[in-house]
């Protein structure tokens, strides 16, 4: 991984006398994209602006390339840090061309330097053919094309999204998204993209970074911190999940799907054992369970089922499983795909 172009230690930030982020630490590297997830109202926005230096910390340090942004004494002003930021609603001028949108943070520039860079980003987002199109007269899709190559105009080293691509339908925000994680990962910068989706995390970022309780709970790549949540909460930001309290007993803890060997974890304590619905598969030696429910989703087979101590449970069944709802189904835990938790 390359060296941090970002780093956050111990940021503190109260609104209205409310902590909203209580220690948040965190490291951005150019070329990588990290996505931030939370439940709302856990800092997410609060820490964006406070990078983009719309907001002053309480406290902590927010450092790029070794020059202090925000450390309680140093704070450098929004306009002179060049991050790029992708807002929601995008924040397009109404009154300007795309390309002069996309010009607008190249003042500087001297004249053939910006039409070159405007002409390289409207092919960058496939947009040539709008360059002298109004906001009002684009797509929201193409309003997100403009507003991301506007941001990335003036070639800065950190680009924040918050949530750029909710407004969109789901094939063209799917399409979207990889076509601007694309042009980002090529440019360069280092990226930190606020989302509420579990599956646009997994599909933009190279890091996921989970927060709750204004900090920063776990940080890695996505599959790991899938496959080992720090948290409950953590495990709940990343799609569904079964979860059932146990104490350990003689290495191992009693599950309606039988017993689970935990041979770490002492005698006597009480655990939380968090099981992800495609952990539970058909098994000729698993336990006798009724299908409740039942939906085909994304190629999948959704269902609840009922184990044989009355418990439901959320379960991911290939389309071939040839399951109907109200019919048994021998069923078994992939002990590899649960995870066990200190209370």
């Amino acid at each position: 991984m390359s060296a941090p172009v970002l780093h956050i230690s111990g940021a503190r930030k109260a609104l209205g006398g409310q902590p909203i982020l209580t220690g948040v630490d965190l490291e951005l590297a150019r070329g990588r994209v990290t996505a931030l997830l939370g439940p709302s109202g856990a800092g997410k926005s609060t820490l964006l602006r406070a990078i983009a230096g719309l907001e002053r910390l309480d406290g902590g340090r927010i450092v790029s390339s070794g020059t202090a942004w925000d450390d309680g004494g140093t704070f450098v002003d929004a306009q002179k840090r060049g991050v790029g930021f992708v807002f929601q609603d995008y924040a397009l001028f109404p009154h300007m061309t795309v390309s002069e949108n996309i010009g607008f943070g190249l003042r500087s520039w001297s004249r053939e330097d910006k039409a070159a860079r405007i002409a390289e980003l409207l092919g960058r987002v496939e947009i040539e053919a709008l360059a002298g199109n109004y906001p009002h007269e684009l797509s929201g899709g193409e309003q997100q094309r403009v507003a991301l190559a506007r941001a990335l105009a003036p070639k800065p080293d950190i680009m924040l999204l918050d949530e750029p691509f909710s407004s969109l339908d789901r094939r063209l925000r799917s399409e979207l998204r990889q076509q601007t994680m694309n042009a980002i990962r090529e440019s360069g910068a280092a990226a930190l993209i606020v989302t509420h989706d579990a599956d646009e995390a997994f599909e933009t970022a190279d890091e996921l970074a989970l927060m709750e309780n204004g900090r920063i709970a776990q940080t890695g790549a996505p599959v790991d911190v899938y496959l080992k949540p720090a948290t409950l909460t953590c495990a709940r930001l990343l799609g569904d999940l079964n979860a059932f309290p146990a104490k350990v007993e003689q290495g191992s803890i009693r599950s309606p799907f039988g017993p689970l060997a935990v041979p770490d974890v002492k005698d006597g304590l009480v655990v939380q054992v968090l099981v992800r619905p495609e952990a539970i598969a058909p098994s000729d030696e698993g336990v006798t369970c009724r299908i409740d429910d039942l939906v085909v989703r994304q190629g999948r087979l959704k269902a609840i089922v009922a184990a044989p101590d009355a418990s439901f449970w959320q379960c991911d069944l290939p389309l071939s499983a040839a399951a109907k709802k109200g019919e048994t189904m021998r069923l078994a835990l992939d002990r590899e795909k649960v995870t066990v938790l200190p209370v």
